[in-house]
């Protein structure tokens, strides 16, 4: 169904009267345009309005063109149980089974915060490929260096596995029933408050649809990211104890604020110092890469 379509459907289930104005307006046009001095005898000018704000009146060479004269007619025929909405539901991306086996990877991924010989495995296969920067670089620079690899790969897998177009749909649905509930109260229209009460129910599985677009690219981000950050983890240790490299724990800078401190220094709470510093890095080079890539991070509505 087009959007031409739903959005006739749904000014007629709201009143009954723009099928009359609908029909005068299609009886009025002229090679597929019509004006406002050709109708404003018999509808109305909130009539009129309303027609331009659904794009079912669109710009034209003389005056207003229709939008889709079959897909009008369509629309002012019976519902046949459609919702009223004229904003469809997109469909509900699926899980490969990549997916699922990189989330049950990531959750296995998590018991290493918690279980030594876990963080230990992991953290020792990374440290072959990060191990030798610490002998090259400072480790604050280790750091930068690993926000941004996970900066890349996080802008690019959301861009990639997360369908903007899809959330853009999700939201434009709340909100266009938002729209009619809003629209229905000024009428005191009880029947079609109603109607969008139930349509407001059904459609409490577009939270999950988001969820499940915005939860995906999180699943591969976490299963890549979470090694990395075990092996920092295992690098500094816990206030120095258990550290891999004492000495990079034990090594002293100067940050504002806070003074000289170490890398284990807890600086917020137990949030400590190389932690600070991780995220710092890693928000300022995500920004950095989808500015760069000109990635559009947010869904857009129209």
């Amino acid at each position: 169904m087009s959007k031409v379509e739903r959005r006739v459907r749904s000014l007629v289930n709201e009143d009954g009267e723009m099928r009359d104005a609908l029909e005068i307006v299609l009886d009025r046009a002229t090679d597929g345009e019509v004006q406002w001095v050709d109708v404003r005898d018999e509808i109305t000018s909130g009539q009129w309005g309303r027609l331009i704000e659904k794009e079912i009146l669109v710009d034209g060479e003389r005056g207003f063109a229709l939008a889709d004269p079959d897909e009008i007619e369509a629309g002012m025929n019976e519902n046949d149980g459609d919702d009223g909405g004229d904003v469809e539901t997109p469909e509900t991306t699926s899980w490969t089974k990549w997916d699922k086996l990189a989330a049950v990877a990531t959750i296995g991924a998590f018991v290493g915060y918690a279980v030594g010989p876990v963080r230990d495995a992991i953290a020792g296969a990374i440290d072959i490929v990060l191990g030798p920067l610490l002998n090259l670089v400072p480790f604050y620079v280790v750091i930068m260096v690993i926000a941004l690899g996970t900066g890349l790969y996080s802008t690019l897998l959301r861009a990639g596995l997360m369908d903007m177009e899809k959330m853009s749909q999700y939201q434009e649905r709340m909100k266009d029933i938002q729209d009619r509930r809003k629209e229905a109260k000024e009428r005191d229209d009880d029947e079609a408050l109603d109607a969008i009460q139930e349509e407001q129910m059904d459609a409490m599985g577009d939270q999950l649809g988001m969820f499940k677009e915005q939860f995906r690219p999180m699943v591969w981000i976490m299963f890549l990211t979470i090694p990395a950050f075990l092996w920092m983890f295992w690098v500094i240790g816990y206030r120095g104890s258990d550290s891999a490299y004492p000495e990079v724990a034990a090594q002293e800078l100067v940050v504002p604020l806070a003074g000289t401190v170490t890398w284990d220094t807890g600086i917020v709470g137990p949030i400590q110092m190389w932690i600070l510093w991780y995220f710092l890095c890693s928000m300022a080079f995500t920004q950095l890469v989808q500015k760069s890539l000109n990635i559009q991070m947010s869904p857009s509505t129209s």
